[in-house]
């Protein structure tokens, strides 16, 4: 095999390595144009401050569950650091209005049969979430309802439950709307 030959075989198979050694030196080298800053929320909003809901429940672990589970949230999803209420980017307060346990599921009828009986609550909470810089609501919601089931005797569970759910929606609704 001629000399010239074999450095064409070895050019054809070198080449797509070379393309895409190439190709990766041209994207590091320009830089990434997207990124994530501010979970998705405006580049000004920084910071937050979540107040305690006013509970006008019986239940005052409800409060402070929802009130760690919503700052804890504003931080890990939304990437806002805490901040006192005075110097925040962004106000998250609210009320719990209703909390609502022990609702029943399910129970057989037939003493024969083995069953546990289920339990419902429900959730109902009001909210905003302020832009403190401009004073213009991100997000309002009147009556945001939450039902979970839990097994009796589990109310703990049944309640965490509702408010991730409550939250998901909440930080879902915020990222969706940039």
């Amino acid at each position: 095999m001629p000399f010239g030959a074999s450095r064409r075989t070895l050019w054809r198979r070198l080449r797509p390595v070379a393309q895409s050694v190439l190709f990766l030196a041209v994207v590091t080298q320009s830089g990434c144009l997207y990124g994530f800053s501010g979970g998705g929320l405006p580049r000004e909003l920084r910071t937050v401050a979540v107040l305690p809901f006013d509970n006008l429940t019986a239940v005052p672990d409800v409060q402070r569950e929802l009130f760690e589970a919503m700052r804890k949230a504003m931080q890990d999803r939304l990437n806002l650091r805490d901040a006192p209420a005075e110097r925040a980017d962004v106000l998250v307060t609210g009320t719990i209005t209703e909390y609502e346990v022990d609702l029943p599921v399910g129970v057989a009828a037939d003493p024969r049969q083995a069953t546990s009986a289920r339990r419902k609550l429900q959730l109902v909470v009001d909210f905003e979430i302020t832009n403190q810089r401009t004073g213009e609501s991100l997000q309002s919601k009147t009556g945001a309802r939450r039902e979970a089931q839990y097994a009796e005797g589990a109310e703990a569970r049944g309640r965490r439950e509702a408010i991730e759910q409550l939250i998901n929606e909440l930080v879902d609704d915020m990222l969706s709307q940039w």
